[in-house]
C-alpha cells in the first residue's frame, strides 16, 4: 500500500468534491456523495451542467481505480469524509478511527475460523469505513451487511463499498426497527451513543426506559442481539462509561440472559478528544447450545497504538488468553 497514492486520490477527491460544492451550492459531504457516484458512473444524475461534467471527467482521469488496493481507496475516501465532517457534533456522524478499526479486525480473526463462510453486520455502518476496513483484513468469504438511518451517509457507504469492489448489502432505515435479516454470526458496530426519540419503537426493546428516553446504545445492543445467531459474537465500541450510566443495572441484567461477556479492552485514551469520550471494545457471544461464559473475561487497557514495544506486549498476553480459552 503507498501512502503516496493515498494522498494523490485524496487530493483528486477533495478537488473534485469541492468542485461540486461550488457549481451546485451543496454541503461538501453531500459534494463528495456525488463525487464518489461520478467516479463510479460517469454521471451526475438530476443535473445537466455540461460544463462540471467535463470539469469532473479531467480530474477523474487522475485516478485509476485498476491500480489501487482496496485499503488505498478505503484510506482515501476516509480522509475526504473525515474533512466533510470537521466539527460534526452527532455521534453518528463521527467516524471509527483506523486504528481501533484494524483491532477489530484483528479480534475478529481470532474469532472466525478462516475457512468458515460468515454473514456480518454493522447496524450503524456510517459511511462504512469500519465495516470495510474489517472486510479487508478477511480473507473467508463473508455476506455483508449494513444499516443507517441517515441518507446521506448510507450515500457515502454504497459508494466506497461499490469503488472498492466490496459487495454489500445495505439497509437504509432506522436501525432499531424491524429487518428484513436473516440472523448473522458476527456483528460489528461503533455505537451510536445518547437518547432514542421515539418512544413507541423502544417500547419494543427489554432495555427501554423505564420512564423518559431510552438509550439507543443500549437499544443497538440488543437489535443486534436479536440478529446475531445463537453462538454467534459481537464486537461494538461502546463508551467507558457504559456499565456506569443509571441503566447499567438493566444493561448487565440483560446481558447476564441473553449473552456471555467475552472481553472488555479499554482504547487508548490519546486516540480520543476526552478523557470523557473515550471508548472500549466490548465483547460478547450470544448463548446458544454448548456456549459457556469464558473462564477468565478478558480484560486489558491497550496502551498508545504508537507505544510499539507495549503495544506487542499486549498482543502477547491477549493471543494467550485467546489459546487458553481455546477460542
Amino acid at each position: 500500500m503507498e501512502q503516496t497514492n493515498i494522498e494523490n486520490t485524496f487530493k483528486t477527491l477533495d478537488e473534485m468534491a469541492e468542485l461540486i460544492e461550488q457549481r451546485l451550492e451543496l454541503p461538501y459531504i453531500d459534494s463528495l456523495t456525488k463525487g464518489l457516484e461520478f467516479l463510479f458512473t460517469g454521471e451526475i444524475l438530476e443535473n445537466n451542467n455540461n460544463l462540471l461534467i467535463q470539469s469532473l471527467e479531467k480530474k477523474s482521469k487522475a485516478i485509476q481505480l485498476e491500480s489501487l488496493e482496496q485499503e488505498e481507496i478505503r484510506k482515501a475516501i476516509q480522509l475526504t469524509v473525515l474533512k466533510g465532517m470537521q466539527g460534526a457534533t452527532q455521534q453518528q456522524h463521527l467516524i471509527t478511527p483506523d486504528t481501533v478499526s484494524m483491532f477489530i479486525g484483528y479480534i475478529v480473526q481470532k474469532l472466525i475460523k478462516p475457512e468458515k463462510t460468515i454473514r456480518l453486520f454493522d447496524p450503524a455502518c456510517g459511511s462504512a469505513n469500519l465495516l470495510t476496513a474489517v472486510l479487508n483484513q478477511l480473507t473467508q468469504k463473508v455476506d455483508s451487511y449494513g444499516s443507517d438511518v441517515d441518507p446521506t451517509l448510507i450515500q457515502l457507504a454504497l459508494m466506497n463499498a461499490n469503488l472498492q469492489k466490496t459487495e454489500v448489502e445495505f439497509f437504509h432505515q432506522d436501525s432499531l426497527s424491524p429487518f428484513l435479516l436473516e440472523p448473522v454470526d458476527l456483528v460489528i458496530s461503533d455505537l451510536p451513543v445518547g437518547y432514542y426519540p421515539n418512544d413507541v419503537q423502544a417500547d419494543q426493546f427489554e432495555l427501554k426506559a423505564d420512564e423518559g428516553y431510552s438509550y439507543s446504545h443500549h437499544l443497538f445492543i440488543e437489535q443486534s442481539i436479536n440478529y446475531t445467531k445463537e453462538s454467534g459474537f459481537l464486537i461494538f465500541v461502546v463508551p467507558n462509561f457504559l456499565f456506569e450510566s443509571d441503566q447499567a443495572d438493566k444493561l448487565y441484567g440483560y446481558l447476564h440472559k441473553h449473552a456471555h461477556i467475552v472481553g472488555l479492552i479499554q482504547l487508548p485514551e490519546s486516540i480520543f478528544k476526552s478523557e470523557s469520550s473515550a471508548k472500549s471494545i466490548l465483547l460478547l457471544q450470544k448463548k446458544g447450545p454448548g456456549t459457556q461464559a469464558p473462564k477468565q473475561t478478558l480484560l486489558a487497557k491497550l496502551p498508545s497504538f504508537k507505544d510499539a514495544p507495549a503495544m506487542n506486549n499486549i498482543l502477547a498476553k491477549i493471543n494467550n488468553w485467546f489459546k487458553e480459552e481455546g477460542i
